[in-house]
């Protein structure tokens, strides 16, 4: 990375939502352009695949922490769509579906992100 642009990374200011949504973007961008390689292009799909299931891993952890103070049922939630992520990944990785679903569900946490002041943010991945 240059150091142009590290400075710039560095001295973003966003507030942990505008961080997870640029996070949310730039895998969900991942996702939707390894859905259009060559399915020889394992490399790319898995890469996307496995960045997209770390993501929602990390989540799913700290949504299981006893000190999180997210709403139980949120946190449940959350960990349930890991879960599915988990799965499905596996499945797409075997080349039984394709990443759509795991595209769907990333655009629509990030319409959650976005809130309603920014309405269609979402579109942007």
């Amino acid at each position: 990375m240059s150091l142009q642009a590290y400075k710039t990374a560095s001295t973003r200011a966003e507030n942990p939502r505008e961080m997870e949504y640029r996070l949310f973007g730039q895998v969900t961008r991942a996702l939707m352009h390894a859905a259009t390689v060559d399915k020889s292009d394992i490399a790319t799909r898995i890469d996307a695949l496995d960045w997209n299931r770390r993501l929602w891993s990390a989540l799913a952890t700290d949504c299981s922490d006893p000190g999180n103070q997210m709403d139980k049922a949120l946190r449940a939630q959350i960990i349930s769509i890991s879960l599915f992520v988990n799965r499905h990944s596996s499945v797409v990785m075997r080349g039984d579906d394709d990443f759509e679903a795991l595209v769907d569900i990333n655009k629509m946490i990030m319409q959650g992100l976005a809130g309603p002041s920014t309405p269609g943010t979402a579109q942007a991945a």
